[in-house]
């Protein structure tokens, strides 16, 4: 090669450092200090965060958007405002593209959007999870409706890609109008305190509307995203340890639809006792306690995520590990309404119990419900509807599917629960078990009602009737005797019986009905 030639390329190469640098940079110093004084990270600062460091593999860095309206020519950044490409976490594969609040807000334009396109279409090709960092101020208003139709292209994806591969939001800035459908679509959605919202139309349009005064955090922050709306799984006080959890909850995900959650060795031994559940779980049945606590003494090393923590309380969704290989529990919470269902928790449990059944996660099921809320404002909010969800997703699931009844189980709430009649595939029972249509003394009240009534000393009837239906019908072996339950267990071996059963389970095959798709109720 000769002298002049090995110049050439030494000069070209040093450009190519040069721009990728500058790329990487942003636009100046100043952009990123305003970013940091906000307490929000950069594009790459994320990324870095979220990947297995010296990982990731960018993809058009270079990219610039080729409008010409309203002195976007003059202002042709690289990156175009979105970092995409792909690393990994915990060794696998994750593909990633991150807005860059520095760049034009991080609104996204024509040349932005082909970026998240590119980037979305080899996650799905590769059969990989896919993370949006989102920090961006909507569509770019100078590039008019190509800008819109960047986003109609995002949500065409996002749901092309729904149950195929994972796909989590981690949501770090603002996210107003359309762009909030994106994450919406996805499997799930993380939310950062203070510095990130979403919502359909900002503070001053509301004002403008309706006359009401709001911040943009009481509008669409992230403690009404986790609490009231139900649409952020997991919130956060900081991007640290917001993007950890991201993390944590891949590493409990499968690639694909195709391939089951990573299995990871551990020292709890499967057969150990849980005594301690007797502590716990008082025997009766009135008195309230936390399943949280149930679930820790389980799952291994007492380790499990809690989805959707602080909406609908009365549920509570988790994934866990129980030898090793992950779980999803749905299970009710004596601590919050008794445990009741009701639309938001039959809502809350019915998405997750159709993404465990996507990504073939088994389920276990902890039953204690008194059945469903009553009240005017159910019945007229949908309850039916909304209770049908749950049951669609269960009666739909194809996963191995284990119930385990504690104490109460009464109803309809009973049968949605994950009943054998339902399909799941084992049913295991303490002998605290109480399965009926109702309770007791609802059940008493209205068989004997007469009979009460007629007596002189009603109330010693009443309680004579009670006794009476409890050890006919109500007995912890009755739903057994007729193959209901199958087998009545100790607590102490309640995590020795949930492994055996769902390792028996772990080969199992279901046949579906040819048919394009359900049509649940939605």
């Amino acid at each position: 090669m000769s002298e002049a030639l090995a110049v050439g390329f030494d000069s070209r190469l040093e450009e190519l450092r040069e721009i990728k640098e500058a790329a990487r940079r942003g636009p100046d110093d100043a952009a990123t200090a305003r970013q940091h004084d906000r307490g929000k990270l950069t594009a790459h600062e994320r990324i870095e965060l979220l990947l297995d460091p010296g990982s990731f593999t960018e993809i058009e860095s270079l990219r610039r958007h080729r409008a010409t309206a309203f002195g976007l020519e003059h202002r042709k950044p690289y990156s175009d405002g979105v970092v995409c490409g792909w690393g990994t976490v915990y060794g696998r594969t994750v593909f990633v593209y991150a807005h860059d609040f520095r760049i034009f807000g991080g609104a996204l334009g024509e040349a932005h959007a082909q970026k998240i396109h590119k980037v979305m279409d080899l996650a799905a090709a590769a059969g990989a999870p896919l993370v949006s960092l989102n920090d961006g101020a909507g569509a770019r208003i100078q590039e008019g409706v190509t800008a819109l139709a960047g986003y109609g292209g995002i949500f065409q994806r996002n749901t092309r890609s729904s149950g195929v591969i994972p796909q989590i939001s981690v949501m770090l800035g603002p996210c107003a109008g359309g762009a909030a459908y994106s994450p919406a679509l996805t499997d799930f959605v993380f939310m950062v305190r203070e510095t990130s919202q979403m919502f359909i139309t900002g503070p001053d349009v509301v004002h403008a509307v309706t006359g009401e005064e709001i911040t943009q955090n009481g509008l669409g922050g992230a403690d009404v995203h986790a609490s009231t709306s139900g649409v952020a799984a997991f919130v956060y006080d900081d991007e640290p340890s917001c993007l950890e959890d991201v993390r944590y909850l891949i590493s409990l995900l499968p690639s694909n639809n195709n391939e089951v959650p990573p299995v990871e060795q551990t020292a709890d031994p499967a057969d150990r006792r849980t005594d301690k559940l007797l502590e716990v779980v008082p025997t009766d049945s009135a008195r309230a306690y936390d399943m949280c606590a149930v679930i820790e003494e389980i799952v291994d090393d007492g380790e499990f995520l809690q989805v959707h923590a602080g909406w609908a309380t009365n549920v509570v969704c988790a994934l866990a590990r129980l030898d090793g290989h992950v779980v999803g529990i749905v299970a009710n919470q004596p601590a919050t309404l008794a445990g009741v269902l009701d639309i938001e928790a039959s809502e809350k449990a019915a998405r997750f119990v159709q993404t465990c059944d996507a990504f073939n996660i088994p389920l276990v099921t902890l039953v204690d419900v008194p059945g469903f809320l009553p009240g005017v404002d159910q019945e007229h909010g949908g309850i039916i509807r909304h209770g049908a969800k749950l049951l669609y997703s269960y009666c739909n699931a194809t996963v191995p599917r284990v119930q385990m009844i504690l104490r109460k189980a009464y109803g309809g709430a009973y049968i949605v629960m994950d009943s054998r009649s339902i399909g799941a595939d084992v049913s295991l029972a303490w002998p605290t078990n109480e399965i009926a249509v109702m309770g007791a003394e609802g059940a008493a009240n209205v068989i004997f009602r007469r009979e009460i009534n007629a007596a002189d000393d009603p109330e010693a009837v009443r309680r004579q009737k009670i006794k009476e239906y409890k050890t006919e019908l109500m007995h912890p072996y009755y739903a057994a005797e007729r193959g209901l339950v199958d087998d009545v267990i100790e607590p102490g071996r309640t995590r020795e019986m949930l492994i055996r059963s769902l390792a028996m389970l772990r080969a199992k095959h279901a046949d579906v009905p040819a048919r394009k798709h359900g049509n649940p109720p939605m």
